[in-house]
Protein backbone atom coordinates (compact mmCIF):
# COMPACT_ATOMS: atom_id res chain seq x y z
CA UNK A 1 0.00 0.00 0.00
CA UNK A 2 1.29 3.60 -0.91
CA UNK A 3 0.45 6.47 0.85
CA UNK A 4 -1.80 7.85 -1.52
CA UNK A 5 -4.04 4.91 -1.22
CA UNK A 6 -4.13 5.00 2.64
CA UNK A 7 -5.39 8.83 2.59
CA UNK A 8 -7.65 8.38 -0.26
CA UNK A 9 -8.92 5.20 1.76
CA UNK A 10 -9.00 7.05 4.94
CA UNK A 11 -11.07 10.17 3.41
CA UNK A 12 -13.66 8.11 2.07
CA UNK A 13 -13.64 6.29 4.85
CA UNK A 14 -13.82 9.34 7.57
CA UNK A 15 -16.30 11.04 4.94
CA UNK A 16 -19.14 7.87 4.83
CA UNK A 17 -18.65 7.04 8.55
CA UNK A 18 -19.62 10.85 9.36
CA UNK A 19 -22.85 10.33 6.71
CA UNK A 20 -23.39 7.07 8.26
CA UNK A 21 -22.98 5.29 4.56
CA UNK A 22 -19.96 3.38 5.36
CA UNK A 23 -21.78 -0.13 4.94
CA UNK A 24 -23.37 1.36 1.17
CA UNK A 25 -19.90 2.62 0.41
CA UNK A 26 -18.34 -0.40 1.58
CA UNK A 27 -20.55 -2.58 0.10
CA UNK A 28 -20.61 -0.50 -3.69
CA UNK A 29 -16.69 -0.67 -3.43
CA UNK A 30 -16.75 -4.66 -3.48
CA UNK A 31 -19.36 -4.38 -6.65
CA UNK A 32 -16.68 -2.48 -8.25
CA UNK A 33 -13.78 -4.24 -7.35
CA UNK A 34 -15.49 -7.62 -8.38
CA UNK A 35 -16.14 -5.88 -12.09
CA UNK A 36 -13.17 -4.81 -12.35
CA UNK A 37 -10.83 -8.03 -11.88
CA UNK A 38 -13.66 -9.72 -14.16
CA UNK A 39 -12.72 -6.73 -16.96
CA UNK A 40 -9.25 -6.02 -15.84
CA UNK A 41 -8.98 -4.22 -19.49
CA UNK A 42 -11.58 -1.51 -17.67
CA UNK A 43 -8.60 0.11 -15.85
CA UNK A 44 -6.62 0.37 -18.81
CA UNK A 45 -8.99 2.28 -20.71
CA UNK A 46 -9.75 4.36 -17.85
CA UNK A 47 -6.06 4.95 -17.54
CA UNK A 48 -5.62 5.92 -21.03
CA UNK A 49 -4.46 9.26 -21.70
CA UNK A 50 -5.55 9.97 -25.08
CA UNK A 51 -8.96 9.67 -23.52
CA UNK A 52 -10.67 12.93 -22.48
CA UNK A 53 -11.44 13.05 -19.00
CA UNK A 54 -15.18 13.84 -19.56
CA UNK A 55 -15.37 10.18 -21.52
CA UNK A 56 -14.00 8.65 -18.89
CA UNK A 57 -16.10 9.73 -16.54
CA UNK A 58 -19.01 9.07 -18.85
CA UNK A 59 -17.98 5.43 -19.00
CA UNK A 60 -18.21 5.69 -15.15
CA UNK A 61 -21.22 7.09 -14.69
CA UNK A 62 -23.28 4.72 -17.31
CA UNK A 63 -21.10 1.42 -15.74
CA UNK A 64 -21.91 2.71 -12.19
CA UNK A 65 -24.35 5.77 -11.78
CA UNK A 66 -27.38 3.03 -11.28
CA UNK A 67 -25.51 0.26 -9.31
CA UNK A 68 -23.14 2.06 -6.71
CA UNK A 69 -23.37 4.72 -3.76
CA UNK A 70 -23.06 8.18 -5.28
CA UNK A 71 -19.89 8.15 -2.80
CA UNK A 72 -18.20 5.70 -4.13
CA UNK A 73 -18.92 6.85 -7.46
CA UNK A 74 -17.20 10.08 -7.01
CA UNK A 75 -14.36 8.67 -5.30
CA UNK A 76 -13.94 6.70 -8.62
CA UNK A 77 -14.30 9.65 -10.49
CA UNK A 78 -11.53 11.45 -8.12
CA UNK A 79 -9.21 8.91 -8.24
CA UNK A 80 -9.25 9.32 -12.25
CA UNK A 81 -9.12 13.02 -12.56
CA UNK A 82 -6.25 12.82 -10.34
CA UNK A 83 -4.21 10.45 -12.82
CA UNK A 84 -4.16 7.30 -9.27
CA UNK A 85 -6.97 5.31 -11.18
CA UNK A 86 -4.61 2.44 -10.95
CA UNK A 87 -4.19 2.57 -7.39
CA UNK A 88 -8.18 1.89 -7.27
CA UNK A 89 -8.33 -1.61 -6.14
CA UNK A 90 -5.81 -1.09 -3.61
CA UNK A 91 -7.87 1.80 -2.05
CA UNK A 92 -11.05 -0.57 -2.04
CA UNK A 93 -8.81 -3.31 -0.49
CA UNK A 94 -7.24 -0.45 2.29
CA UNK A 95 -11.04 1.08 2.54
CA UNK A 96 -12.63 -2.42 3.34
CA UNK A 97 -9.77 -2.94 5.98
CA UNK A 98 -10.85 0.26 7.83
CA UNK A 99 -14.27 -0.69 7.63
CA UNK A 100 -13.93 -4.35 9.20
CA UNK A 101 -11.50 -2.73 11.60
CA UNK A 102 -14.20 -0.41 12.64
CA UNK A 103 -17.10 -3.25 12.46
CA UNK A 104 -15.16 -6.13 14.23
CA UNK A 105 -15.51 -8.22 10.43
CA UNK A 106 -13.26 -10.64 9.02
CA UNK A 107 -12.93 -12.06 5.87
CA UNK A 108 -12.52 -15.13 5.19
CA UNK A 109 -11.07 -15.70 2.04
CA UNK A 110 -12.22 -19.80 0.76
CA UNK A 111 -10.56 -21.50 -1.83
CA UNK A 112 -11.73 -25.13 -2.59
CA UNK A 113 -11.71 -27.73 -5.11
CA UNK A 114 -15.35 -27.38 -6.12
CA UNK A 115 -18.24 -24.48 -5.49
CA UNK A 116 -19.22 -24.60 -1.82
CA UNK A 117 -23.10 -25.03 -1.65
CA UNK A 118 -24.97 -22.24 0.32
CA UNK A 119 -25.00 -24.68 3.24
CA UNK A 120 -21.31 -25.25 3.02
CA UNK A 121 -20.82 -22.20 3.03
CA UNK A 122 -23.15 -20.96 6.28
CA UNK A 123 -21.44 -23.73 8.42
CA UNK A 124 -17.81 -22.59 7.54
CA UNK A 125 -19.06 -19.11 7.97
CA UNK A 126 -20.47 -20.05 11.74
CA UNK A 127 -17.67 -22.13 12.76
CA UNK A 128 -15.15 -19.49 12.24
CA UNK A 129 -17.16 -16.72 13.88
CA UNK A 130 -17.07 -19.30 16.91
CA UNK A 131 -13.71 -19.06 16.69
CA UNK A 132 -12.69 -15.81 16.09
CA UNK A 133 -15.48 -14.67 17.82
CA UNK A 134 -16.94 -11.90 15.52
CA UNK A 135 -18.50 -11.53 12.35
CA UNK A 136 -16.99 -13.36 9.05
CA UNK A 137 -17.59 -12.52 5.42
CA UNK A 138 -16.15 -15.36 2.88
CA UNK A 139 -14.92 -14.18 -0.52
CA UNK A 140 -15.12 -17.66 -1.79
CA UNK A 141 -13.42 -18.92 -5.16
CA UNK A 142 -12.93 -22.22 -7.11
CA UNK A 143 -9.68 -23.48 -7.64
CA UNK A 144 -9.85 -26.87 -10.45
CA UNK A 145 -6.10 -27.47 -9.24
CA UNK A 146 -7.13 -28.33 -5.35
CA UNK A 147 -7.63 -31.99 -5.44
CA UNK A 148 -9.77 -31.82 -2.11
CA UNK A 149 -10.82 -30.07 0.79
CA UNK A 150 -10.46 -25.94 1.15
CA UNK A 151 -7.71 -23.42 2.28
CA UNK A 152 -9.11 -20.49 4.39
CA UNK A 153 -7.00 -17.21 5.06
CA UNK A 154 -8.04 -15.16 7.63
CA UNK A 155 -6.27 -12.39 9.64
CA UNK A 156 -2.82 -13.11 8.04
CA UNK A 157 -3.36 -16.82 8.96
CA UNK A 158 -3.66 -19.86 6.63
CA UNK A 159 -5.56 -22.63 7.71
CA UNK A 160 -5.24 -25.25 4.97
CA UNK A 161 -7.28 -28.31 4.68
CA UNK A 162 -6.77 -29.41 1.53
CA UNK A 163 -6.12 -33.24 0.36
CA UNK A 164 -3.00 -31.74 -1.34
CA UNK A 165 -1.21 -30.61 2.36
CA UNK A 166 -2.98 -33.82 4.04
CA UNK A 167 -0.51 -36.04 1.63
CA UNK A 168 2.21 -33.85 1.64
CA UNK A 169 1.60 -34.32 5.62
CA UNK A 170 1.23 -38.25 5.45
CA UNK A 171 4.36 -38.13 2.94
CA UNK A 172 6.55 -36.44 5.53
CA UNK A 173 5.11 -39.12 7.99
CA UNK A 174 6.32 -41.84 5.97
CA UNK A 175 9.73 -40.71 5.13
CA UNK A 176 10.76 -39.08 8.50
Amino acid sequence: MTTITEEYAAALFTLSSEEGKKHEVAQSLKTVKSLLLEYPEYIDLLAAPSLPFEERVGLLDSAFSESIHEYALSFVKLLCERGHIRELLDCIDEYTKLYEASDGIATAYVTSAVELTAEEREALREKLEKKLSRRVELSCSVDEGLLGGIIVKVDGNIMDGSLRRRLADVKATISG
